[in-house]
């Protein structure tokens, strides 16, 4: 899978995740790196149509994973 910015990191290690039992956290780690990255993008505006594209198809993707994915535990 081809990696073209920094948020997809998180997502594809939740994507590529094999471990049932971490899946929940990479979940949320990649929600966070992609809500980030779309803050960001509200306040300069610099991201392109593709990434935002890429982001729509992510969100997407994290959503399905999290209908299969056993909840997080609560951190102490």
């Amino acid at each position: 899978m081809k990696v073209d910015y920094d948020w997809q990191r998180p997502y594809v290690a939740a994507v590529l995740e094999t471990d049932r039992s971490r899946l929940a956290q990479r979940i949320e780690e990649a929600s966070a790196a992609i809500n980030m990255r779309m803050l960001e993008l509200k306040r300069d505006d610099h991201g392109t149509a593709e990434e935002r594209l890429a982001i729509e198809f992510a969100l997407s993707g994290l959503k399905i994973l999290s209908e299969d994915a056993p909840k997080a535990k609560p951190h102490p």
